[in-house]
């Protein structure tokens, strides 16, 4: 096992702004609908850069061009069996090259940053992995446990055709292991010149995506509507849109607001944290979300003539429920839209959280300290959802660490799924370095 504070041999950042820039120019856009270039051709470079080191590969699809890549590597002590699994996306949201500065598929490089969709969700982390990995390959550097490496479709849609779909077909392939990282995890938040908190995902909201429908009489417009289902449903989603949804601090938050609450030395209210946030600008964005449940009307659907009145009427809600919250979540749901609407759940899925300990907790602090002095790692929990829920179906314990050390004023919340995506070419580099190291250490 290979001390902290002593360099890493190899290079495993030799390669990670060349393999990302490689992944950022492969289109994998995920619509949603199935029409989009699917996940096969990054999958097949990915295996293709893996098997160019030596290592044996699982390649499947959940449904056509929805391609999952998947290998497993030895640990150094043969006695642990206790596998570490590091998984990445190889899907992203579309772009519109039209809002962006430089096109969303074309890895430019500019100002320092690597651009392009993805960059950040996650062909970024995706890249680390790879660099590191074949690195250690090439130079017989084993990790201090089994590792199995996960680069996964269709997270962008819910993982139905990628984690959803591996755990429930080939959960084979993630035999032993007990813990997992992947995304949304282990960013930089600059506090002074002499500390940055990193931010460790350890827990994330639930999602239910739900459709509202209200039935009402239909008619023609000209006529007076005592039982219109426009109204009813307009009404139902403005109270829904509008309703201030109470604090509710799960372990977790309460965890990390004491931390950046101290970091900035602003005292820490229970009942009212809003000060802190804004103290901690995008980071802040990031965490407001994580203190409530949220429902947010995303969609309306009704009629189908201008002087027609609708028998009836449908919304669409975007709702997160907080860990421990998903049953007062529903409830309180229902009282604000009423009796009158009837209520049903498209998409679906847990929330989790796991505790800030153990050792690969402590090696992730030890593995930032080496590479930046001015870490301290803090706890938060994601307002959205990774691959990491479908993981933990199967008793792993997940945390999202994707190391990047970002230059202060960055507004990192917006790069995902925004316009302008990009990662900076020394934190991908750095997140690189990271990794190596926690593979000694985890």
């Amino acid at each position: 096992m290979t001390d902290a504070s002593t360099p890493a041999t190899g290079t495993p950042d030799a390669e990670v702004v060349d393999l990302c820039r490689d992944l950022l120019r492969i289109d994998t856009s995920n619509f949603g609908d199935g029409s989009g270039p699917g996940e096969r051709k990054a999958a097949e470079y990915v295996a293709e850069k893996l098997a160019d080191v030596g290592l044996e590969t699982t390649v499947f699809e959940a449904a056509p061009g929805r391609t999952t890549v998947v290998t497993r590597i030895d640990g150094a002590d043969p006695a642990r069996t206790d596998a570490l699994l590091l998984h990445g996306h190889l899907d992203v949201v579309p772009a519109d090259a039209a809002d962006w500065t430089h096109d969303p598929f074309s890895g430019e490089i500019a100002d320092e940053c690597l651009w392009g969709r993805g960059a950040v969700d996650m062909k970024d982390m995706d890249a680390m992995i790879l660099s590191v990995v074949r690195d250690r390959v090439r130079t017989g550097r084993l990790p201090a446990r089994p590792l199995v490496l996960a680069f996964l479709a269709d997270e962008e849609a819910g993982g139905g055709l990628g984690a959803h779909w591996a755990v429930d077909h080939r959960p084979e392939l993630f035999d032993g292991v007990t813990e997992a990282i992947s995304e949304v995890g282990g960013f930089s938040v600059t506090v002074r010149d002499d500390l940055r908190l990193y931010l460790v995902e350890t827990a994330q909201k639930g999602i239910d995506w739900m459709r509202l429908t209200v039935e009402g009489r239909a008619g023609h417009g000209s006529m007076v509507s005592t039982a219109n289902a426009v109204t009813e449903l307009a009404e139902a989603v403005a109270r829904v849109g509008r309703y201030e949804w109470p604090i509710r601090l799960t372990p977790t938050a309460r965890a990390f607001l004491e931390e950046a609450g101290q970091a900035f030395g602003l005292e820490f209210d229970p009942d009212d944290p809003e000060a802190l946030l804004t103290a901690l600008g995008d980071a802040g964005r990031i965490v407001r979300a994580t203190l409530r449940n949220t429902a947010n009307p995303t969609m309306l659907r009704a009629g189908y003539k201008h002087n027609v009145i609708p028998g009836k009427a449908e919304a669409y809600i975007d709702g997160r429920f907080l860990p421990g919250y998903e049953e007062e979540f529903h409830a309180t749901l229902d009282s604000v839209l009423g009796p009158g609407v009837k209520r049903e759940s498209v998409v679906h899925d847990i929330a989790v959280e796991t505790t800030f300990d153990g050792p690969l907790v402590e090696a992730m602090g030890e593995a930032l300290l080496a590479e930046d002095p001015g870490a301290r790692t803090v706890p938060y929990c994601l307002s959205g959802g990774t691959d990491a829920k479908s993981f933990s179906l199967l008793g792993i314990r997940n945390f999202g660490f994707a190391p990047l050390r970002l230059p202060p004023g960055l507004e990192f919340a917006g790069m995902f799924h925004g316009v302008d995506e990009r990662v900076p070419i020394d934190g991908l580099q750095f997140g690189a370095r990271v990794l190596d190291r926690l593979l000694d250490l985890a």
